[in-house]
């Protein structure tokens, strides 16, 4: 949820209110129960806390099978292949 900042037009108290986005906006100030105006800010922006984000903090769980790996020829498929060699020749 947003941090909203506001400014009473009577005695020009500023304050700062926690509110949700779909809340509506704040009308009279808590000092002097003025009219207020909600200030915009450029907000904190992203703050990231922690080690860091690396690619390997995303990687796939099945990431060592799908390694390409050499398969071995059975016996079976080659021999078959070969005698096809061998008709068609």
């Amino acid at each position: 949820m947003p941090t909203y900042t506001y400014k009473c037009k009577q005695c020009n108290m500023q304050f700062e209110s926690f509110q949700s986005i779909v809340d509506p906006p704040l009308q009279s100030c808590p000092a002097c129960h003025g009219s207020l105006e909600r200030i915009i800010t450029g907000g904190s922006g992203i703050i990231f806390k922690g080690s860091g984000f690396y690619i390997t903090d995303y990687a796939k769980k099945n990431s060592t099978q799908e390694k390409p790996t050499m398969e071995k020829k059975e016996p079976a498929q080659a021999t078959k292949k070969e005698k096809n060699k061998q008709k068609t020749s």
